[in-house]
């Protein structure tokens, strides 16, 4: 009896420890994701789960590139191109959820964990793009291309994919492609630094408030924030600012202590040049030199003519052209209002001259003397959740579909919410993700992305990500106007990849030229601010009485206020950008005193910074947009024309909308992006409607 006791406890302990064994050992990335609609479960999700989970990733990718190259059958597009289009769903998987929470809920962790993670895809993504022998089964059937029956999809994404080969150095010397993998390698790891360091500058600044006198000119929903901000650091009876942007502009804007301005203008302009451990200025000379190393080794002039051969602009020059025809209106209109500012500071009985940190200051004052309007009168009209209410109206009246809030679906922070995208007559669209408020552990600025792209064998899972103030003990989440707009630019996005119905992943959604994927997100601004819309939503959060009508006609008259400032600011960033990669030669170089001769030569006034230096630019210098960083403005040439057609047609005219998303939304990269601009309307964007909304040609 005693040995059948002992036998029964050691099969109990056993038992118990195979359990915990295999608990452990659960990754949940390695198994079909048991969620709704197969979203990621991250009540399961762990940090540890990710670096394993990409290297088997990349195991199985490796097996899967493998068989297509070393297949006994003669290629064809199903066994070529269909099959390298459906390879890597497991490294698809893990490290689009690694990237996402890498930027909206980021730590030490995270950032060493991505940063190892950098190199390994880097590499691994040389070895397919440098296979010779998948090369050749991909070049037999482009060489062939005329004379296969293929749809014009298929087309399209054998020609990606022949491209994606070429500009990745298929067709280079031995020697030059181990060249090009170890600077590939070097720039994934220093791009994840950059950003990191950002992050690092923007949570390292604190403007510390003690004295209540210095909050004078700020608006009592502005001082609230910055009290609740200061209460979750820990601060007693203090008000704090950082350098996100809901507590950053609200200061420059209201503020009339204009040396507390000064200092935390300074703190944000000065990110990554503080001679610090987060300081990027060699970072910057590092990765333009290791760009213009990996153009020459590809055969291009300049990293800009790499990039922009497979972009709508083509070339540098058209670049320029188009920046230099936008940049003598708008910084003539700037130095016009810089005159009126330094009249203004006189009338006031001062004497210093306008400096940056004065822009925000007088432009308000400015706004409120010429058409009776500022920030102040508005914000308690965009309370957030009606906004995004107002948003989801404006997005059912344009192409039927409808948001529906789940509960069901894990979230990776409390701050998230989950909606259920359905066509009109109720079938699944995707998965949509929203997480505005701003926190230490994401990023800057606003973005869209996805979980998982759509295509013929599953629905996206698209997230948009935000940085708007957090609800205080007094009040809810107030935005500004620029910040309704943010949120309907990056719902635009979000509308790209959600209501894409492509066949193939490689070309769905978003994945499209950089000067082409704004198009839909900036077109969507436009219905922010029209007088209906604002109908809609715009309701006080105190009384819920609509927004007064004479509100919004000062909405409406004011609508071409600043823009010297708005449009010299951008230019000045995307001049800069250019410049970084027009050059032609490495150099130990001072990026400060390079891009203060970018500048320079370009006739930037000092009472304007760019909107971007280099030490803080992550766009060019992490984000994918290196010599792209002109997309904005290009695409709001597209956005102004096309937006002109709904206003001709009716801006919720079925028919016009009903045509955007069939010939835009809908299309993703499947054909040239001017044929798909020129199928919905009718003919080639004219700059025109872009000159008249900013009033640059008056």
């Amino acid at each position: 009896m005693k040995n059948l006791v002992l036998l029964l406890l050691l099969v109990i302990v056993v038992a118990i420890y195979f359990a915990c064994m295999r608990k452990k050992t659960v990754n949940p990335f390695l198994m079909e994701f048991d969620t709704p609609f197969g979203t990621p479960p991250f009540d399961k999700i762990k940090k540890e789960h990710y670096l394993p989970a990409i290297k088997e990733g990349i195991a199985q990718h490796k097996l899967e590139i493998s068989a297509i190259a070393q297949s006994k059958e003669a290629p064809n597009f199903a066994n070529t191109i269909e099959a390298l289009d459906k390879s890597g769903q497991l490294i698809s998987r893990v490290n689009k959820v690694l990237e996402g929470m890498n930027a909206a809920m980021t730590d030490d962790t995270l950032q060493k964990i991505a940063q190892e993670v950098a190199p390994l895809l880097s590499v691994h993504s040389d070895e397919i793009l440098l296979n010779d022998t998948l090369f050749n089964r991909i070049k037999v059937l482009y060489d062939k291309r005329e004379t296969i029956d293929l749809q014009k999809e298929q087309q399209r994404l054998l020609e990606k994919f022949y491209k994606d080969f070429v500009r990745g150095g298929a067709e280079l010397a031995d020697d030059k492609k181990a060249q090009l993998k170890k600077i590939n390698k070097e720039l994934s790891v220093l791009q994840l630094k950059f950003i990191d360091n950002v992050l690092e500058e923007n949570n390292g600044f604190e403007l510390v408030i003690e004295n209540k006198k210095d909050l004078e000119g700020l608006p009592d929903d502005v001082v609230a924030t910055a009290a609740q901000i200061a209460k979750d650091k820990g601060y007693a009876d203090k008000w704090v600012f950082t350098l996100q942007k809901p507590s950053l502009i609200p200061f420059l804007t209201y503020a009339k202590n204009r040396s507390l301005r000064e200092k935390i203008y300074k703190g944000y302009i000065n990110r990554g040049n503080n001679n610090n451990d987060f300081d990027n200025k060699e970072l910057c000379v590092k990765m333009a030199n290791l760009r213009i190393e990996k153009a020459k080794i590809l055969g291009y002039e300049t990293f800009a003519h790499y990039t922009l051969e497979e972009q709508m602009a083509k070339t540098p020059e058209k670049v320029y052209a188009l920046l230099n025809k936008l940049w003598k209106p708008a910084i003539a209109k700037a130095k016009e209002d810089a005159q009126i500012f330094q009249s203004m500071i006189k009338e006031e009985g001062e004497s210093f001259a306008l400096a940056s940190w004065d822009w925000w200051y007088y432009a308000e004052k400015l706004k409120k003397r010429e058409y009776d309007l500022d920030e102040a009168m508005l914000r308690p009209y965009f309370k957030l959740e009606n906004v995004i209410e107002g948003a989801f109206t404006v997005v059912n009246k344009l192409y039927g579909i409808s948001f529906t809030e789940r509960n069901d679906i894990p979230v990776y922070h409390k701050d998230c919410k989950v909606f259920e995208v359905k066509n009109a007559d109720g079938s699944h669209v995707g998965v949509f993700y929203i997480d505005y408020y701003v926190r230490d552990s994401k990023n800057g600025g606003a973005w869209m992305d996805s979980f998982r792209k759509q295509s013929k064998d599953h629905s996206p899972i698209i997230h948009n990500v935000c940085n708007f103030a957090k609800p205080t003990d007094e009040q809810p989440s107030l935005l500004s106007l620029e910040q309704v707009t943010t949120l309907y630019h990056e719902l635009g996005h979000a509308l790209h990849g959600l209501l894409s119905n492509c066949t193939y992943e490689s070309l769905s959604g978003t994945d499209v030229p950089r000067d082409f994927v704004e198009l839909p997100s900036q077109i969507l601004e436009n219905w922010a601010t029209e007088p209906t819309v604002l109908e809609l939503y715009a309701k006080h959060y105190k009384t819920g009485e609509a927004i007064p009508q004479e509100l919004i006609e000062k909405i409406k008259k004011s609508n071409r206020f600043n823009q010297g400032f708005a449009a010299t600011e951008y230019l000045a960033a995307s001049l800069l950008d250019m410049d970084w990669h027009t050059i032609t030669e490495t150099e130990d170089r001072d990026p400060i005193a390079f891009e203060n001769q970018s500048f320079g030569q370009m006739g930037l006034i000092p009472e304007i910074i760019a909107r971007y230096r280099s030490p803080y630019f992550a766009h060019i210098f992490s984000y994918g947009y290196s010599a792209g960083y002109y997309s904005y403005i290009w695409a709001e040439v597209l956005d102004a024309d096309a937006f002109s057609l709904f206003q001709e047609k009716g801006i919720f005219n079925t028919a016009t909308a009903q045509s955007f998303r069939d010939n835009i939304l809908a299309k993703g990269g499947t054909e040239d992006p001017m044929e798909l601009y020129v199928s919905f309307r009718g003919s080639e964007p004219k700059i025109d409607a872009l000159l008249k909304r900013k009033g640059f040609n008056e």
